[in-house]
């Protein structure tokens, strides 16, 4: 009984029983009551369900754009919060960080917002960029850029010295990227604007594609890889319930998983300016 319902059966008698015998006397109630327990697991679930939505939320990575960082198959917790519009008050309480050079991003892909892609900042707003025979300048300098790797020995006219004339179906968005941003030979990365790499630099599809990732399109950063399982493309770009793929896991769990790489944190390269 609530402490409202008490309260109302007092009001209802003028004159109180007399209180019973102590042998008489109601065993005390229990406060714990399956009312509470449900409103006890709500809670529970929708801060779960906030921290999964606003917090982190995850995602695997499908394609090899990003090898050998991250494999074909990794399944990542991203942060969420981290490059979130900082407010008045909680900049000063949350760990709000701007976009720098060799973070790695989770962002909506500009050509189609309905997929997601995970590439590696290689400028910033008002950066200098240029391609020289694989080597990447920026500001006039070439950088030193450990993680990148290269599975072709050929250069290719347009991938490996950027910007150029392309030699392959671009977006229009590069297009516009090539024909507005170019400076003395060199993209120049406008305002709210970020230039993208994968870290296959030879088989990535990345801003030299399809133009620059806007920053409203940057959803967070990658934490950690929490589970990574040995699997092809074709397996994780399904939408719908690929009942091969789920046998393939129930068969292959132990074998398939890749425990070294279990709970491995993700974390940033910074590059010279």
């Amino acid at each position: 009984m609530s402490d409202q319902e008490i309260t109302a059966g007092t009001e209802a008698q003028s004159t109180p029983p007399p209180e019973p015998p102590a042998s008489e006397a109601a065993p005390p109630r229990n406060d714990t009551t399956p009312r509470n327990a449900i409103a006890e697991w709500t809670i529970t679930i929708l801060l779960l369900l906030f921290g999964t939505t606003v917090l982190v939320q995850a995602f695997v990575i499908p394609t090899g754009s990003m090898e050998d960082t991250l494999l074909i198959g990794d399944h990542l917790l991203v942060d969420k919060l981290s490059y979130a519009p900082c407010g008045p008050i909680s900049k000063y309480l949350l760990p709000y960080t701007p976009v720098k050079r060799g973070d790695i991003i989770v962002f909506r892909y500009p050509v189609d917002m309905k997929q997601t892609f995970v590439k590696r900042v290689i400028g910033i707003p008002g950066d200098r960029i240029r391609i020289v025979n694989k080597q990447v300048w920026l500001n006039g300098k070439p950088i030193l850029e450990p993680y990148k790797y290269h599975k072709t020995f050929y250069l290719d006219s347009y991938r490996d010295n950027f910007p150029s004339d392309p030699n392959t179906s671009v977006s229009d968005r590069a297009i516009d990227m090539l024909a507005k941003h170019v400076v003395h030979g060199e993209v120049v990365v406008p305002p709210e604007s970020y230039f993208a790499m994968g870290d296959n630099r030879d088989g990535s599809l990345d801003s030299r594609y399809w133009g620059f990732v806007p920053r409203a399109n940057i959803i967070g950063k990658p934490l950690l890889v929490y589970w990574s399982f040995d699997s092809p493309t074709e397996d994780l770009v399904n939408s719908g319930v690929d009942f091969r793929h789920l046998w393939d896991i129930t068969r292959n769990f132990f074998t398939k998983t890749r425990w070294k790489r279990t709970f491995m944190l993700i974390r940033g390269y910074p590059t010279g300016a």
